[in-house]
């Protein structure tokens, strides 16, 4: 499910697998990424070099990757600032040097599984809009102080039957832009039956929730 398609200037990287279809590529530059068209579809040489690499830099899901092809960082550069956007009705956009499970992911962005109902967990595969997944992507402030350091890796562990351990600095976003909390260790739902979305509350077990 990767394609990868070299242009003079830069490399795209698509893996089919982590896309969760919010259409950020094929909106923004559709003579890029050629919407439902049969056969080739990504063309790296129809926008400049730059605009493509920012295709990348914007894609949530971490699906799209563009590397320059003379060895410069493109797309996957860490970012300043530590990132866990709270999307309506939808996943967790984390942008950071990840870790899964202590390996470390391709990327400095995925979305992150928070309805439950993903065949990709921990990653999101859009099943909460067959599932009609509701959550606020405005959830309340937390009262947290500036983190020190606002950069670095992020580890992510799907406990057994549970929720989602993040470790390592970062900023909880909502969905309209704003610094809800900011922490070095959450706990963040992935059933979908937390009443304190998108944290976890223990509602898991009462909802028999499974999931390695």
């Amino acid at each position: 499910m990767v394609e990868t398609v070299q242009g003079r200037e830069v490399t795209i990287v698509f893996d089919g697998k982590r896309c969760v279809h919010s259409r950020n590529c094929v909106l923004s530059h559709p003579e890029v990424f050629v919407p439902n068209v049969q056969g080739e579809w990504i063309y790296p040489d129809a926008a400049p070099a730059a605009e493509v690499v920012r295709i990348g830099q914007n894609c949530p899901s971490g699906a799209i990757r563009v590397f320059w092809n003379d060895g410069a960082t493109g797309s996957d550069a860490p970012p300043v600032v530590n990132t866990l956007r709270v999307r309506e009705n939808g996943p967790l956009a984390l942008e950071a040097p990840i870790l899964l499970g202590g390996v470390a992911l391709d990327g400095p962005r995925a979305t992150l599984c928070r309805c439950g109902a993903s065949a990709n967990k921990p990653f999101c595969d859009g099943s909460h809009s067959a599932a009609g997944f509701t959550a606020s992507g405005e959830p309340a402030a937390k009262d947290s102080q500036p983190l020190a350091v606002r950069d670095g890796a992020v580890e992510v562990s799907p406990l057994p039957n549970g929720p989602l351990k993040v470790a390592g600095n970062l900023e909880v976003v909502s969905g309209t832009g704003r610094t809800v909390n900011r922490a070095a260790q959450m706990f963040l739902c992935r059933c979908g039956h937390s009443a304190n979305k998108p944290y976890c509350d223990g509602s898991h077990k009462a909802a028999g929730f499974v999931a390695e």
